[in-house]
């Protein structure tokens, strides 16, 4: 997703300085700005003592990991980036008087218990279980960027991100798009975790970066959920990767993974009232785009 961001806002006619330490991102996503001069990337750990990036007019914080897989074996880190990273950057905006955003998530509704989900609802989060390392990290971020905006009047904002997908998505990312996909272009069983009846909302990454740069704009000061409010379940969608991929592979069931959320919908009443937002991009044109783009990984041509 920060890839397609940066490409957002550089065809606004911005300038654009990205950071990545590649923990969980690829070099290959920002291959093709290699040599767009209004583009600088700086490798590095926003955890860490910032580099010099000279003035800055926004700031926006993507920095952490987003799939089950990769924070539950990066927990520490995960922790970190929300914390730590959060303070070093919001300071950075604070340095520079810009706006700052916080691409927060959906997860800090935990397993809800309200359907569907608005921003005023405050969650149904287990603080010690195995994805609180991802909820709680994200819970704080929210907290310490509101904290800066009361402490010191930062122009902020929080994006509440749901299921997103899209090109340049790792095939071995864990999210269930890619690892349906996965399994699907390589005729493995497609795996489904407790009986498949639980649901999520998928939203293209085109919208979701849309609506991003809205809100980047935006005097909204608490959370916006940024998601696609159609509703699937998993066997349902188990089925779209099945058609569109024409694969023979075969669904398999295996046990629910703890505190796996069992439904998942935005309302996004609010983005459609403050920024005019809601998602274009059709599930079926979106995930034929992203099999598309696999496809070309794995022929090697990306």
């Amino acid at each position: 997703m920060p890839s397609h961001l940066c490409d957002l806002i550089l065809a606004q006619g911005h300038e654009v300085v990205g950071i990545d330490n590649f923990l969980t991102g690829h070099a290959r996503n920002i291959a093709h700005l290699t040599h767009e001069p209004r583009f600088r990337f700086i490798e590095a750990d926003v955890c860490q003592p910032l580099p010099e990036l000279g003035g800055v007019d926004c700031v926006i914080h993507a920095a952490s990991p987003a799939s089950p897989k990769d924070y539950y074996d990066n927990p520490i880190e995960t922790l970190d980036v929300g914390s730590i990273g959060s303070r070093n950057l919001l300071e950075l905006a604070r340095a520079n008087n810009a706006r700052y955003l916080v691409t927060s998530t959906s997860e800090c509704y935990g397993d809800p218990l309200e359907h569907p989900q608005v921003e005023t609802y405050w969650g149904n989060v287990n603080p010690v279980g195995p994805r609180s390392c991802y909820d709680e990290s994200k819970r704080f971020a929210e907290a310490i960027t509101m904290a800066y905006h009361r402490k010191y009047g930062l122009r902020t904002n929080i994006a509440r991100i749901f299921n997103a997908y899209g090109p340049r998505m790792k095939l071995n990312d864990g999210r269930v798009v890619p690892q349906f996909m996965d399994q699907a272009l390589n005729g493995k069983p497609i795996t489904i975790y407790g009986d498949g009846l639980q649901t999520r909302s998928f939203c293209y990454v085109s919208d979701l970066v849309r609506g991003l740069y809205l809100l980047s704009q935006s005097d909204e000061r608490y959370p916006v959920n940024l998601g696609n409010p159609i509703e699937l379940t998993m066997l349902e969608f188990a089925e779209r990767i099945q058609r569109i991929t024409a694969t023979d592979s075969k669904i398999v069931h295996e046990p629910l993974p703890q505190d796996d959320p069992k439904r998942r919908r935005p309302d996004i009443s609010k983005a459609k009232a403050i920024l005019g937002w809601e998602p274009e991009v059709s599930l079926e044109d979106g995930l034929k785009q992203t099999v598309a783009y696999f496809q070309s990984l794995q022929a090697g041509a990306v």
